[in-house]
């Protein structure tokens, strides 16, 4: 029987190639915590913890301290009984959903490497290339923005996502920005805007009157309402003229039902840095059976934990919107185990497209 041997973790600190700001924050420093699992047959497996400006109460010390609990719990388990296991930790540490979901990955390819299959195999092996978006952050500099879209039009992005602030003013004058800069350097692109809960029902509504009145072209509009407004994201979503997509809302299978049951939006942003495997399948599968849109998204990992939501994406091919920019935010490198980046492209080397999913 195969049983957990080690658990051993360590923190990463990597600068960001430019600041990283939303509504909620800004950020110049990415703060990970790296999980490695090892198995009594030699397998092993590595997840990641990112620190994040929108679940501030994960902090190093908060996640170091609940790795530090847990994996007393799990020396000398099975290895066929984490899920379980895990299940238990998203009940009792529910406040620390990254810091369970980094050790929930690590479990999981500990688990395939004892079963000598990729990921990507795992999830289907439906397609070899994912194609990102790039994400502009909230920076009212026209230096710096001409020098990022000059930088990911190198890259060969056509698809980009720009962060707003909820100020209205301020983001009439990026979006405008760079609408235009786009617009005159791509015959066809598209834009996606975030929001990051910093607006409200009257703020929206202004946005969007100066959006139709621009007569711009927006692919989606993630999370602009706080997460709990629950009356006011059923009232935009029922009146804007792009789809709705809820990030900061979804976190588990709970969460995906009853923004599906209330039609609270147009569709998920599925992130494993947050919701791990177990959730994530249960959040894209309630998203099948409303017909919601799907999107898969990152928050500030590196190529280790960023990886999992690229083979998830690549394996089932079950997403409409693809977010995983965030080793363009670093000084990373262009490749992690069968995961390489070429230009705006993930692609993936596959041993076999058996999967294992029932």
């Amino acid at each position: 029987m195969i049983t957990i041997e080690d658990i051993y973790f360590y923190e990463i600190v990597r600068p960001l190639r430019v600041t990283f700001t939303t509504a909620k924050g800004t950020k110049n420093v990415m703060r990970s915590i790296i999980v490695r699992i090892t198995l009594t047959d030699g397998s092993s497996g590595v997840g990641e913890c990112p620190t994040s400006i929108s679940l501030g109460k994960e902090t190093v010390p908060t996640i170091k301290a609940v790795l530090n609990e847990v994996r007393t719990h799990l020396y000398g388990m099975p290895i066929q009984d984490y899920e379980t296991a895990i299940t238990l930790f998203r009940k009792k540490y529910a406040k620390y959903p990254v810091t369970i979901s980094g050790l929930e990955i690590a479990l999981f390819r500990a688990s395939l490497a004892g079963k000598g299959i990729t990921e990507h195999a795992y999830w289907g092996g439906k397609t070899k290339k994912v194609q990102t978006d790039i994400t502009i952050p909230f920076l009212l500099d026209e230096a710096f923005l001409k020098r990022w879209i000059n930088y990911a039009l190198k890259k060969g992005f056509t698809t980009y996502k720009l962060k707003m602030s909820g100020d209205i003013q301020q983001d009439k004058e990026i979006l405008s920005f760079v609408y235009n800069r786009l617009r005159n350097a791509l015959e066809v692109f598209a834009l996606r805007l975030d929001g990051n809960q910093g607006y409200n029902k009257k703020t929206f509504r202004q946005i969007v009157d100066y959006i139709q009145g621009n007569r711009f072209n927006i692919e989606l509009f993630e999370q602009p309402l706080a997460k709990e407004d629950y009356k006011g994201l059923t009232e935009i979503k029922n009146s804007a003229p792009f789809p709705i997509i809820l990030d900061e809302s979804i976190v588990t299978e709970s969460d995906a039902r009853r923004v599906a049951e209330h039609g609270l939006a147009h569709g998920f942003n599925v992130k494993t840095a947050k919701s791990g495997i177990l959730e994530s399948i249960a959040i894209m599968a309630i998203a099948r059976r409303h017909g919601l849109n799907l999107m898969i998204g990152c928050m500030t990992e590196t190529m280790i934990g960023l990886s999992a939501a690229i083979n998830l994406a690549a394996g089932t091919d079950a997403f409409d919107y693809i977010d995983l920019d965030s080793v363009f935010l670093l000084y990373h490198k262009n490749e992690f185990e069968n995961v390489s980046l070429q230009g705006s492209c993930f692609e993936i080397q596959p041993c076999t497209t058996i999967s294992l999913l029932s």
